[in-house]
């Protein structure tokens, strides 16, 4: 472990610089790192996707819940319209703090208005929600019509279904239907507590909750830096489905040019 070193140089799409990734450590998901920004695969797989499909972001309003990567930081020093929320009860919920600067959001519950939003950002938090459905209606309702959710969550179950780790009691304890697990929290240093392994249905049951429209991006491009597992970017329209009605089939003829339906 001590002498793995993985090293390719290419152009960050979080900092918009050429850059160096280098890794000491094989798990690179979490070690894969721009040796200018900081920023890890999932980061640039993210970005690549939002600039591609709204190379205009810094002028949109945006919503992130739960930032704290690089990629947090370059969206809130480069878009003016750029809101950050933490689960944060520690404050009245749609209050500020006055230290961090965020302000209060629970997902599942949001005190901002309808229609908010041009772009919500989430970058490995929607498999630490206990009501993934809940969380998903509000985000499509705090969306603008057009508007975007531009997501990273490990899908780690693959072609596997989506399987519930962890649920909430009535009394407001929790019960761990698996072993529990937990990643790193910036606001909590016990960490957070993953609810959900998500699978590839993840798009179809986001669809069918929220009506929002899910495409899962795949990429895997060293010259951006973009190599590991679990770093599909999901991107959930505000849009609804396209109208294709009005084709009319043709009639077919029989044996003796008689037509039929």
């Amino acid at each position: 472990m001590a002498d793995f070193l993985f090293q390719v140089d290419g152009f960050c799409p979080v900092c918009e610089l050429p850059a160096t990734f280098a890794a000491r450590d094989p798990w690179l998901r979490d070690h894969f790192l721009c040796q200018t920004c900081n920023a890890q695969p999932r980061e640039r797989a993210l970005f690549s996707v939002l600039t591609q499909l709204r190379p205009n972001w810094r002028e949109l309003s945006i919503h992130e819940s739960s930032p704290g990567t690089a990629a947090s930081r370059r969206l809130a020093e480069q878009a003016p319209g750029y809101r950050a929320s933490q689960y944060d009860p520690s404050i009245p919920w749609g209050s500020t703090h006055p230290a961090g600067g965020w302000r209060a959001e629970d997902l599942e519950r949001q005190t901002f208005a309808d229609a908010s939003f041009d772009l919500v950002v989430t970058q490995d938090v929607m498999e630490h929600v206990f009501a993934p459905d809940l969380a998903l209606r509000e985000i499509a309702r705090t969306l603008k019509p057009g508007g975007l959710h531009v997501c990273t969550v490990p899908i780690v179950n693959k072609e596997k279904p989506s399987v519930r780790r962890a649920a909430r009691r009535a009394d407001g304890g929790v019960e761990h239907l698996l072993e529990p697990v937990y990643h790193g929290n910036p606001m909590d240093p016990n960490g957070s507590l993953v609810t959900i392994d998500w699978g590839y249905d993840i798009a179809a049951y986001w669809d069918s909750v929220s009506g929002l429209t899910t495409t899962i991006w795949t990429i895997e491009d060293l010259g951006r830096g973009i190599q590991a597992e679990y770093i599909e970017v999901l991107v959930s329209r505000k849009a609804g489905l396209p109208d294709l009605t009005g084709d009319v089939r043709p009639a077919r003829k029989g044996l003796f040019g008689k037509l039929f339906g």
